[in-house]
């Protein structure tokens, strides 16, 4: 590849909506460059689920498999590097990469994911994606029927909890410090017989990313099997801010039904655009970014 080389569309993100967005183009004759720097944010995760045909299957091994079809397409390159710049406009992108490779592009896809924000309790960020997890669709029936705290403070403990004990009856509330709740949520929790515990946690015991306690700041513990945890998250890629996408109140890029941003040219897919973070959602936001973008190639050539 050549200094300033020309593309149809540049993708930025290889995971599974940058893939499937490109199988997509692909298909529709488009010259594609996917730059990709290998840190998706389930690299810990052992299994994936809730993906037909997939099911169980670790997510490296799915990402292998798709890259390998995707890249079957002549039309599509990949590229292992870092996005650092987009500049530009419409039909005239510039996109530089931290290896100080720089490439043209009518159209910009954003599939970068986001950036989970770890508390600083040692054990969390090892046990991430393994054993505490975020999402009961792709974790619950694996830890069905065992104990399981929630990491939760705040009002939405309640309907986290309640949403959670479909999976299992054996449900703590962890706060991690005094609980910021009001009394009548207090108690409506413990009504449901989930237990509600405020002390201040030192540390998560762990083997291999599995955990097997909790342990507080005055020494005593709690045996778990899985911990679920609504973290706070950023943009794991800054740039669709700078060039002035829209953010969405929660912190995602704001997309419309095409995935298309406030910002002339640049699309976004899959969990940075949406808190539905699965692996079919991510591939379903991408196969429609790739299909609008052929779509408006199109009509702006016969425009």
């Amino acid at each position: 590849m050549s200094e300033y080389k020309n593309f149809d569309v540049v993708i930025i993100g290889g995971s599974y909506a940058g893939l499937s967005a490109a199988m997509t183009l692909g298909r529709a004759l488009r010259n594609v460059l996917i730059i990709d720097s290998g840190k998706p944010c389930n690299r810990q995760t052992p299994h994936a689920h809730n993906l037909i045909t997939h099911d169980g299957k670790s997510p490296a091994e799915i990402s292998a498999e798709a890259r390998k079809q995707v890249l079957a397409y002549p039309t599509v390159i990949w590229l292992d590097d870092l996005a650092v710049s987009v500049t530009g406009e419409d039909h005239h992108f510039i996109v530089s990469t931290v290896g100080e490779r720089h490439f043209m592009a009518k159209k910009i896809l954003f599939a970068t994911g986001v950036k989970d924000l770890m508390p600083p309790i040692p054990g969390i960020a090892e046990s991430w994606g393994i054993s505490v997890v975020h999402c009961p669709y792709c974790h619950g029936y694996e830890y069905r029927g065992q104990n399981t705290g929630i990491l939760i403070n705040g009002d939405m403990a309640l309907d986290f909890g309640k949403f959670i004990q479909h999976w299992t009856n054996h449900l703590t509330i962890f706060t991690n410090g005094p609980a910021t709740f009001d009394a009548a949520v207090h108690e409506k929790i413990l009504s449901l017989n989930i237990q509600i515990n405020e002390k201040k946690i030192r540390e998560l015991d762990h083997h291999n990313g599995y955990i097997k306690a909790l342990i507080f700041e005055d020494q005593s513990q709690v045996e778990l099997t899985a911990l679920y945890a609504r973290l706070p998250f950023e943009q794991h890629c800054p740039i669709p801010e700078k060039m002035g996408c829209n953010l969405t109140e929660h912190g995602h890029i704001q997309v419309d039904e095409a995935q298309k941003t406030n910002v002339a040219g640049i699309y976004a897919a899959g969990d940075n655009t949406t808190m539905f973070r699965g692996l079919s959602m991510a591939m379903a936001g991408g196969t429609m970014a790739g299909a609008r973008m052929n779509h408006e190639l199109i009509n702006e050539v016969h425009s």
